[in-house]
């Protein structure tokens, strides 16, 4: 599954990245096709595989030309007002590969990159050094693995995989008997604190991969859920002083998103399980506009009953479930 990470001396930014899911490659002949997008649960597009590399997307002739936006995130996405600056949320426009979002959490034990994108440019390492830099970077799951070692090479920093998804990394750190820092974590178990004191955690749900993850920032009761936890329109929805109606979920839960392919039931309770302890009241989806306020972790419990009991499991466990 592993592309061939044979010991090279090529310069990152010429490695081959996939079009399609922005995932970069060890050496200079990548895979035909991309073993992450020839996956089942993504896709390989109709004009065919194709590739191209950090250098080539950063060049001045290159079209459309990328920018990322690095901006603050808008807590609350029915009012206009910016409360917080601890959560800066960090995209490429025009949309690249999948065109998920990062987001850069501010703590006082350092700042936490949550996620990858596939493009960085020099532009945005110094709009990252001016808010302190990347102290730490945690990835939900193998589709947005994307350039993960230059960003770890650019700020210095760790990056925490989950050590059940290890056959998907497609460029590894090469073996290094010298000293040489590792960047590569392979975390296992249910949870890690990505920086010591910080409360910032990653916690290990499966369901989209093995080691599919989200992270809780316990003290500011927010949940980032990647696509671990997929947010839909109706979860986004101004719904006024009415509230939902009963019946309307909040989320959904795949094991493929591309190709529509739901979680079997029992996953979708170990998702719930493995969240159970937790606390949160806000929670912010892979996309932009992907964000939730109020009530998200009874939401979640209650779009977990909802998908079950609508592919026909009207007495899974599920169901006695309580939201604490």
């Amino acid at each position: 599954m592993t592309s061939d990470t044979t010991t090279t001396t090529i310069n990152p930014l010429d490695l081959p990245i996939c079009t399609t899911c922005g995932t970069q490659f060890s050496t200079p002949t990548p895979p035909t096709p991309c073993p992450i997008c020839d996956d089942p649960r993504q896709y390989l597009p109709p004009t065919g595989q194709d590739y191209t590399t950090l250098r080539a997307l950063r060049a001045p002739t290159h079209e459309p030309q990328l920018k990322n936006i690095l901006a603050p995130l808008n807590p609350n996405p029915n009012t206009t007002t910016n409360t917080s600056n601890k959560i800066y949320t960090l995209h490429t426009t025009p949309k690249h590969c999948i065109g998920q979002r990062a987001f850069l959490l501010l703590t006082p034990h350092g700042n936490i990159l949550w996620d990858c994108i596939p493009y960085l440019d020099t532009e945005t390492i110094t709009n990252i050094n001016a808010l302190g830099g990347i102290s730490a970077i945690i990835i939900s799951h193998p589709h947005y693995y994307a350039t993960h070692l230059v960003w770890a090479e650019a700020f210095n920093c760790p990056v925490y995989l989950s050590g059940e998804d290890r056959e998907w990394v497609m460029r590894k750190e090469e073996d290094d008997d010298s000293g040489k820092k590792q960047r590569q974590i392979f975390w296992d178990g249910q949870e890690v604190e990505v920086l010591p004191g910080s409360g910032v955690i990653g916690v290990k749900t499966g369901g989209h991969f093995p080691g599919s993850s989200v992270l809780w920032w316990k003290d500011e009761k927010v949940m980032f859920l990647a696509d671990t936890i997929g947010t839909i329109p109706s979860g986004v929805g101004d719904y006024g002083d009415r509230g939902r109606r009963e019946g309307t979920a909040s989320y959904t839960f795949m094991w493929s998103y591309p190709n529509m392919i739901p979680l079997p039931p029992d996953d979708v309770h170990g998702i719930w399980k493995a969240l159970k302890h937790t606390e949160f009241d806000r929670a912010y989806g892979a996309f932009m506009g992907m964000d939730t306020v109020g009530h998200c972790k009874k939401r979640v419990l209650d779009s977990a009953k909802i998908f079950v009991r609508a592919m026909g499991y009207l007495d899974h466990a599920i169901h006695e479930e309580e939201c604490a």
